[in-house]
């Protein structure tokens, strides 16, 4: 899949949003739009999926598995380190049962012994596990012959949305998977097939969906309003809608930085949250104040995930890879 620059950036600022929510949080301050960041990345995993799956053929064994690959190990590490933290008493209000460490690890939604809320042992995971489940289900899409699969996850996303509407489920699994939410990874499949149809709006109208989206994400952090999936989500779908129609107008280039940060995005949201409980302890105990504290906690939680990404992500990614796998395996034949 040819690199879209646009989609690129949103995944820069949509992990570096998540990290200022994460800083002022620890810092005692509000930041609850950065939060939002989650919506722009399920968007565009719904797209990314689908252009993906459109462009080259695939097996739904092998989509999950590429999917576990890149999803699984370094949440497996960063998991195992808050583990190793709590065991040796760096993070005292983190309590850990068997239970909540297998569900956490296999993507399981299960209830926190620490607060009771539905959260993994590495907080910020709780999005992979809609991650997952969402490459179950897109693997389902899969066996189905090209022209039945949009039609496929409308119905499965809209009878998960319609049993959480209807019903309310009280299961961990099941409360979690009806949540509106998920209907923002159909809204990114729906967008990738308007991509691959080049039902794209002209350069003019996707800068004015840029602007509205940001416009209204604005509007909800000035207002102090809660984080609300039912406004972010069309928020988040139209800033995508408006960025890559705004790429296929020829209207975005190339900025390094960013496109570094994009690639470097899933290991800043694994990784940042490390840091930046280290720098908040230490600020405090200096008494500095709150607004240098979220400065320095947001470039260092982004350091240590741009540090993760070359010494972990990537060698991880490059052990890891199909065709290494397949070279060992040619090698271990018997002759």
């Amino acid at each position: 899949m040819k690199t879209l620059y646009g989609i690129q950036y949103l995944r820069a600022f949509a992990a570096l949003a998540v990290v200022v929510f994460h800083a002022a949080e620890k810092s005692g301050e509000h930041f609850a739009i950065g939060a939002a960041g989650v919506d722009v990345f399920f968007v565009i995993s719904g797209f990314i999926m689908w252009v993906i799956s459109d462009r080259r053929p695939m097996t739904p064994q092998g989509f999950l598995l590429d999917r576990f690959r890149r999803i699984a190990p370094s949440y497996w590490l960063v998991t195992s380190a808050m583990i190793a933290g709590a065991v040796i008493g760096l993070f005292p209000s983190l309590k850990l049962t068997g239970a909540h460490i297998i569900a956490s690890l296999f993507f399981i939604p299960a209830q926190s012994p620490s607060t009771g809320d539905i959260w993994p042992v590495l907080v910020q995971g709780w999005t992979l596990n809609f991650e997952m489940f969402f490459y179950v289900l897109f693997a389902g899409a899969l066996f189905l012959p090209r022209r039945w699969r949009l039609a496929y996850l409308t119905v499965i996303f809209g009878g998960f949305f319609l049993i959480g509407l209807l019903f309310e489920p009280t299961s961990p699994v099941l409360s979690t998977y009806a949540r509106p939410i998920i209907l923002e990874f159909l809204g990114g499949v729906f967008l990738a097939e308007l991509w691959i149809r080049r039902w794209i709006a002209g350069t003019s109208l996707g800068l004015a969906c840029v602007g509205a989206s940001l416009s209204g994400f604005a509007t909800i952090f000035l207002i102090g309003a809660d984080f609300d999936e039912a406004i972010c989500g069309p928020l988040a779908m139209a800033l995508v809608y408006g960025m890559v129609s705004l790429e296929a107008g020829g209207s975005i280039g190339r900025v390094p930085l960013l496109t570094y940060l994009g690639d470097a995005s899933y290991s800043i949201y694994l990784w940042h949250t490390l840091a930046i409980s280290v720098i908040v302890k230490a600020a405090g105990a200096v008494g500095m104040s709150a607004t240098p504290t979220i400065v320095i906690a947001v470039i260092g939680g982004t350091i240590l995930g741009a540090a993760a990404y070359e010494l972990v992500e990537k060698p991880l990614r490059k052990i890891l890879s199909s065709d290494l796998l397949k070279q060992n395996a040619v090698e271990r034949r018997p002759s």
